[in-house]
């Protein structure tokens, strides 16, 4: 990096600080975050404040300096003959006095502000007519940091040093089989990689980009399958060949209601599974009330049918006891054992079901973190079920699976919704299962957008819920009052609901409670013993409460669209119609009110999963499905480019039926790419 032309030690280190450029090849990958016309200059009198980045041509009349010490800026005063504009710079203002001349020719570019009557421009680029790329049609934008920036490096250096990257790298080998060129007539990627920052127009570029886009995602699906199936055939999974005396039984005479089309071909997909010999490793996605625990509880039916023990895992003991109470009420007929494990077990109880836990007298456990501890020793541990999976790391998951000498089959689940094109390339090692319809008779949660100077309207509301035996939640996006966000606190709205509803007793919880206190007030509220609990977003997984009919969201603004809809998955679990209230200001943006809306008119969890994923990209989404995704793309999206997703997909899943290893001439460039791509191997499978 440091001896290409412009970089040096000092900027090489700073690029690799700040955008991980560590070569050539990370910098000529370092791709455009969008183009501008740079083919059209503006006269100075047709400005408006309504432009984007514009380009002008002109002159510099004079240059002052204003303001001392960390407030003091340049103003240069710049005419093209039909107006002038003042040129303002905050930074490096010595070096750009020397630079730039008065009298002297330079093409502007930036966006146009106007201020008490006058136009101006904010660090813009300033080149000479002749300087390469200016005024050359399209123009590539780099992303930068700020530290780049207050250190002088430009969009206009980044494109410079690409420039001369490309001249010392020569031809650009291929990195696609031919077959896959010539199939879907894409570009070399020599030629993708020269026009991706050099677009002679629009056409091409969009060539280009699909090229770019089609190879990093292949790579991406080539790495999950290709380890994803090494997995398939190295590990063996514990064979269930028979469905047995509990499973039949369940069905035939105790499960509460008809299971629904959707929860019968997720079980026939698990059934398959086990039935293999190879380990199950699956992700069971359902909406909130879609019946993923009568799934999981069939599916360790199965298990002891087979002789085996089976455990269910939460992220918290509330979770764990609501699971426990649930699961030995239905199991109970069958005479099955089914203990709860938590950190709060009393010492008694814990040896007790530490000792059945080793002779194998003990079914089904259901627990916390508390199961993973080196004191917990199975007899045979056949089936392994997580609920809200990414809520536990991955060593966590890793030290329950060491717990049996042949691998447990795992089914994981989420009521979090995830978009396909996410969910296949998240956990692209997994087989996904969908539960897409909810249980017949549940009535639809009713969801309504209120404004602040409608409040005391949702209270009387509230109020009516709460005299017919119904409960509330108040949920708060901060604890304590913050200025800058303007939004209302926790210990504020607490306040205020204890004041407004005195007859009702309110509970209160937030994160930084000691855990023993939030329990506590948890408890509180799912005893009955609380009509209202006001909470931050603490209770967005883990509590059921069916009694529960009113859920109010305090901000909503502020919250994305899948949270929201987390939320407004906490009530609806009862009998009784429910209502999600989603409280703003009037005055927000119009793609805030615009997702407001859609929670107005759909309870679908894909759809706003899908919405969700558009809206905002994959970047805060993936945070909350799974700690370090071991992928990074620098030119798809998985927002926008589901299609060439599939299609990736497909191509790495051809190639590897043909030539598993990879060893036939024409895929000869595929496994020194992975390997520059990907020098730790994906193999998180073991470990869903």
């Amino acid at each position: 990096m440091k001896y290409i032309k412009g970089v040096g030690p000092a900027r090489a280190k700073l690029l690799e600080e700040e955008l991980h450029i560590k070569s050539c090849a990370d910098l000529i990958r370092h791709y455009p975050s969008h183009y501008i016309d740079r083919s059209r200059s503006y006269p100075l009198a047709e400005l408006s404040g309504d432009m984007p980045a514009v380009q002008v041509r002109g002159r510099f009349v004079t240059f002052t300096t204003q303001g001392e010490g960390a407030k003091m800026r340049l103003v240069g005063l710049f005419t093209d003959g039909t107006a002038t504009i003042e040129v303002v710079w905050f930074r490096r203002i010595k070096a750009l006095k020397e630079l730039y001349q008065t009298g002297r020719e330079y093409i502007l570019f930036g966006k146009p502000q106007a201020f008490n009557n006058r136009w101006s421009m904010v660090h813009p680029e300033v080149d000479p007519p002749d300087a390469p790329g200016a005024a050359e049609g399209l123009r590539g934008v780099y992303p930068l940091t700020e530290k780049l920036r207050n250190r002088g490096v430009s969009s206009r250096n980044i494109f410079t040093w690409i420039q001369n990257a490309l001249k010392i790298a020569g031809h650009l080998p291929e990195t696609l089989p031919a077959s896959l060129i010539s199939r879907y007539r894409m570009m070399s990627a020599d030629q993708a990689m020269r026009v991706i920052h050099n677009p002679p127009d629009n056409a091409r570029l969009q060539q280009a980009r699909q090229r770019l886009k089609f190879e990093e995602l292949f790579y991406l699906q080539l790495n999950i399958r290709r380890y994803s199936n090494r997995r398939t055939a190295a590990v063996q999974g514990i064979r269930f060949p028979k469905i047995g005396r509990f499973f039949n039984t369940f069905y035939s005479d105790i499960l509460p209601f008809p299971l629904t089309g959707a929860q019968k071909r997720v079980l026939r997909e698990i059934r398959a599974d086990v039935g293999s010999g190879r380990q199950m490793n699956r992700l069971l996605q359902g909406d909130v009330g879609s019946g993923k625990t009568i799934v999981a509880l069939m599916s360790m039916l199965i298990a002891i049918d087979n002789g085996k023990q089976a455990c269910l895992m939460a992220p918290t003991e509330i979770l764990a006891q609501q699971h426990y109470e649930s699961l030995r009420s239905l199991a109970a007929p069958l005479g099955i054992n089914v203990r709860l494990l938590t950190g709060s077990t009393r010492k008694k109880d814990r040896d007790e079901i530490h000792a059945q836990l080793s002779d194998g007298s003990l079914h089904i456990t259901i627990g916390t973190h508390a199961l993973i501890e080196n004191s917990v020793q199975f007899h045979d541990l056949g089936m392994v079920i997580i609920d809200e999976q990414h809520r536990f790391g991955v060593m966590q998951r890793a030290r329950l699976w060491s717990k049996n000498a042949t691998l447990p089959h795992v089914l994981v689940m989420t009521a979090t919704p995830i978009p396909r094109t996410l969910a296949m390339t998240v956990y692209g090692d997994l087989d996904v299962s969908v539960i897409d319809e909810l249980p017949p008779g549940r009535k639809p949660i009713t969801t309504l957008l209120r404004y602040d100077d409608q409040r005391m309207q949702v209270y009387r509301a509230i109020g009516r819920e709460l005299a017919q035996g119904r409960q509330v939640y108040i949920v708060y996006p901060l604890i304590q009052e913050s200025e800058k966000l303007d939004l209302k606190s926790l210990e504020e709205g607490y306040e205020l609901v204890r004041d407004t509803f005195p007859s009702y007793r309110t509970a209160f919880v937030h994160g930084k409670m000691k855990p023993a206190e939030k329990d506590h007030q948890m408890h509180l509220f799912a005893n009955h013993d609380a009509h209202i609990l006001v909470a931050t977003t603490v209770i967005e997984v883990g509590v059921n409460v069916p009694n529960a009919s009113v859920m109010v969201i305090e901000n909503a603004e502020r919250f994305g669209l899948s949270q929201l809809h987390q939320l407004r998955g906490r009530v609806g679990r009862g009998a009784a119609q429910s209502y999600c209230i989603l409280m703003s200001k009037r005055k927000i943006a119009a793609d805030t009110r615009k997702r407001l809306e859609l929670m107005t008119t759909t309870t679908d969890g894909f759809a706003i999963a899908e919405a969700d994923l558009k809206m905002r990209g994959p970047g805060d989404l993936e945070g909350t499905l799974q700690s370090g995704i071991p992928f990074d793309l620098h030119i798809a999206n998985l927002a926008t480019d589901g299609q060439l997703v599939q299609l990736a997909r497909n191509c790495a899943e051809e190639i590897l039926d043909a030539d598993p290893p990879l060893s036939l001439p024409q895929h000869s460039m595929l496994l020194p790419e992975l390997r520059r791509l990907y020098y730790r191997p994906l193999d998180l499978s073991r470990i869903s």
